[in-house]
């Protein structure tokens, strides 16, 4: 039998063509000047030889930073570059883990290669994520592929993050933030010459036996340019510290763990981008196509496993600078198939012969997402930049679940998850329009401005709905008072118009001074999980869980658009070049009205059986939850810094780096806090440079986390702190990281990872042991290598 090729495998082909293709190109990396769309590029070190009949002389790489005209001024963000991620982005598969130096960002636990952002304790749908300038949408009601999954560390040429204030031009059905993951910008040769440049790496993490590799390859002339990437990660279960569990079958019908182990922890991921681009004096238009294969990801706060995940994206995207500014469009689609069932670690069959046995528990997602984005960045004068722009974004999302088993024994008509196609989410349509205008002013050398406003309108709805089966376990359809019956029976379109407005002014007294005050005023309607998850069965509700608590979910179609108000400052004193010393603190604080948090769900929706009339006063154990609009306020500084300790010489640089963050969050309903907010947190490093050789020496703190969502039952955890070492050492075309991460094999919970539901009965509800939070990994030892040529 003959099997399709994959994207993946096209991906491949296409890499391996465009090397045989380009073999006998001029490498002339001096020639890899592109048009200034992103604001950070990349150039080859012997670019700087001169052109002098002496001996050409090798040069180290350099990175030219220069920030384009459309990303100027008010819209810097924070961001790193390409010299700031090379020390991670080579010995890691996360993407999500190069923000982690950022301020006011941390990371929630998830799969490996799955790390949610969040920003001021508002993370995943609350956040605008945007790959190469397109909105990615998670097609699970788990949330296992979130937008960073879709891009490999390796392809990552800089990451912006907007936190707190974010201007509307790139803010939008959000209300946390704005992060912006870039790769690297298209090369051309120089004019009558051709380019083949490109570089190939691996790395390996000893714990949980990690490994990754990549290639990419680019060919150029002066006006075309073909890039292929391609990069594959895998690992296994890794390791805690110590033993933070009984040493056990994984389930009765599973293999071994040990009691360090952490089950369903291990992935394989491929990811492939082709990209062409065609320049003609100060136009660029790029085509570009990305494919990713995920045969398998374990997630240990989640109930079931990745055990799928094909997704194919394009764009078509175009830059055009003119007299009077910078026009920008794109299009682009997205195509998400998703499979869950369960990993290795949990419990496969369920049921005895007596009762039916049901070998899994199939479930599938289909999303489908196509976009346009039209923008411009007019001058109006020296003075006053004028942005405008508008947005479309239709989205469409099948989530369903076939019986199990497929085939009944003989005689038998129902099972208890049988004969029928579970529906969770049946055409699910979420349709986004917005436009925006933002006015920049420069008033003087000193004093800057911004102001914007956005409108959009949100569409949301879905068709009927149906359980396995029309017993009394999920309710007959055709019956208006049973679950599914009043739910198709409600009018379930809704239409939300949502306002967004910022205000922004910066002043800079003297060149080591700057200061920033602003307010925002953003808006995120719900996702579809939010709105239209249905069933109370308890099976059901174990499926929808966005947070990795371990808890039942149920959505709510009376939900309304959460709206918040973000006052932000900053004071930022450093030196004259931004180089020697430099100290920025930044206090926050978010009013949040109707906030989407969760109550325990009433016995009038969820029923009266004992184990929902429990779940209602319960302090402990996995509990039944409704999402509920509320109030919430979250407030909190940031704070980071460094200073030149000592300056050149035989002993090279030593430089002092450090940072903190601290966040609250409160329900101004209930009173309770709000959950997964990461507590007070620090790192302090001392990095040392001399000449191509780097070493860093880091301490990062975490104090306990004691303020949990009752709600919830979160849990708590302790504080603690991890010594890690990093060196890296370059030469002419390679470059190798070393590193020892948690030096002292330290036992820890990350405060955001979740409850450990990683093993067992997954979906036997209470049949897992609560109150174990998921602890980090021990020590580890990793090394990466890349070569360019």
């Amino acid at each position: 039998m003959s099997r399709k090729p994959s994207p993946s495998s096209l991906m491949w082909l296409c890499g391996v063509s465009l090397l045989l293709a380009s073999g006998g190109a001029v490498a002339d990396p001096d020639a890899a000047a592109a048009p200034a769309t992103r604001g950070k590029e990349q150039a080859d070190p012997s670019a700087r030889a001169g052109e002098t009949t002496a001996a050409p002389t090798t040069l180290r790489e350099v990175v030219v930073s220069a920030p384009p005209l459309a990303e100027s001024g008010m819209l810097a963000g924070h961001e790193h570059g390409a010299l700031d991620l090379m020390p991670k982005r080579s010995v890691t598969g996360d993407t999500a883990t190069l923000l982690g130096e950022l301020p006011g960002v941390a990371l929630r636990g998830n799969g490996g290669v799955s790390s949610l952002p969040e920003i001021h304790g508002l993370a995943d749908d609350r956040l605008r994520t945007q790959v190469d300038g397109v909105d990615a949408v998670s097609a699970c009601a788990n949330h296992m592929n979130p937008p960073l999954s879709y891009i490999d560390p390796t392809h990552v040429g800089s990451v912006r993050v907007f936190p707190g204030v974010t201007p509307v031009s790139v803010g939008g059905d959000s209300i946390g933030g704005t992060i912006q993951v870039e790769s690297p910008a298209p090369r051309f040769a120089k004019a009558g010459e051709s380019l083949f440049t490109g570089e190939a790496g691996t790395h390996y993490r000893s714990n949980g036996d990690a490994l990754g590799a990549h290639l990419t390859a680019t060919a150029a002339g002066e006006s075309l340019s073909a890039t292929y990437s391609g990069a594959v990660a895998k690992a296994g279960d890794y390791t805690a510290a110590k033993a933070f569990k009984p040493a056990a079958l994984a389930a009765s019908d599973r293999g071994w763990l040990n009691g360090d182990e952490v089950g369903s922890s291990r992935h394989k991921a491929e990811n492939h981008a082709l990209g062409l681009a065609a320049r003609h004096e100060n136009h660029l238009t790029e085509l570009k196509i990305d494919a990713q294969e995920i045969p398998y990801q374990g997630f240990p706060n989640q109930r079931m496993d990745m055990t799928e995940n094909d997704n194919l994206r394009g764009q078509l995207h175009y830059t055009g600078r003119y007299a009077w500014g910078v026009l920008e469009g794109r299009i682009h689609g997205e195509h998400t198939r998703h499979r869950m069932d369960f990993g290795p670690d949990k419990q496969f069959t369920y049921g005895t012969a007596a009762t039916i046995l049901a070998p899994g528990m199939p479930m599938n997602t289909d999303g489908k997402t196509l976009g346009a984005q039209l923008k411009a960045d007019v001058l109006l004068s020296e003075r006053d930049t004028l942005r405008v722009g508008a947005e479309a974004l239709r989205y469409r999302l099948d989530d369903w679940w076939p019986p199990s088993p497929a085939v009944l024994p003989a005689g038998v008509t129902t099972g208890g998850m049988a004969p029928n196609t579970f529906l969770n989410i049946n055409n699910g349509q979420r349709d986004r329009v917005g436009v925006f205008a933002e006015w920049e002013a420069r008033w003087q050398p000193q004093w800057t401005s911004l102001l914007g406003v956005r409108g959009e309108l949100v569409r949301m709805d879905t068709d009927p709905v149906h359980g396995y089966n029309n017993g009394a376990m999920y309710g007959d359809p055709a019956v208006a008072t049973s679950i599914p019956g009043a739910f198709n029976a409600a009018d379930r379109r809704r239409d939300d118009g949502n306002v967004d407005l910022t205000a922004l002014a910066r002043y800079t007294p003297t060149p080591d001074h700057t200061f920033e005050a602003g307010y925002a005023r953003k808006t995120r309607s719900p996702n579809l999980y939010e709105r239209y998850a249905w069933s109370t069965n308890t099976m059901a509700m174990e499926m929808v869980n966005l947070v990795g608590d371990g808890n039942y979910y149920l959505g709510n179609l009376d939900l309304k658009p959460e709206v918040a108000h973000t006052f932000s400052a900053t004071a930022d004193w450093h030196d004259g070049a931004r180089g020697r010393w430099g100290l920025r603190v930044t206090p926050y604080v978010t009013h949040v009205e109707d906030y989407i948090d969760a109550r325990r769900c009433p016995t009038a929706v969820c029923g009266a059986s004992t184990a929902v009339t429990n779940s209602l006063t319960a302090t402990s154990g996995f509990v039944y939850l409704q999402y509920v609009n509320q109030s919430a306020r979250l407030y909190g500084m940031d704070v980071e810094g460094h200073a030149q300790l000592v300056d050149g010489g035989d002993y090279g640089r030593l430089t002092l780096k450090g940072s903190a963050g601290d966040v609250r969050g409160e329900n101004r309903t209930t009173g309770d806090h709000l959950y997964d907010i990461m507590p007070l947190h620090g790192k302090l490093a001392v990095v040392h440079q001399r000449e191509r050789w780097s070493n860093t020496v880091e301490e990062v703190l975490v104090a306990p986390k004691r303020e949990v969502s009752q709600t919830r039952d979160e849990l708590k955890t302790g504080g603690y702190g991890l010594l890690n070492l990093r060196s890296s050492y370059e030469w002419d075309r390679a470059r190798l990281d070393v590193g020892l991460d948690n030096v002292l094999n330290q036992f820890y919970n990350p405060p955001l990872a979740g409850a450990y539901v990683g093993q067992g009965a997954t979906m036997s509800g209470g049949a897992i042991p609560w109150g174990t939070p998921i602890p980090g990994p021990g020590r580890a030892v990793y090394a990466g290598l890349t070569v360019k040529f």
